[in-house]
């Protein structure tokens, strides 16, 4: 994703919330926003332009 690997590390460590789109911590069982219990990791690469 970035050219920095510590970045790198920082970022994939970052959960979003399906429902707020909120970031939370790695290790959340629930988002520190609205409380709901489905988190994804965030995306590693971003998406291409059309």
């Amino acid at each position: 994703m970035a050219r920095f690997p510590v970045v790198d590390a920082e970022l994939s460590r970052v959960w979003i919330c399906k429902r707020c789109k909120a970031r939370n911590n790695a290790g959340s069982d629930k988002c520190r926003k609205c409380g709901y219990k489905y988190l994804r990791p965030k995306n590693k690469e971003s998406k291409k332009k059309k």
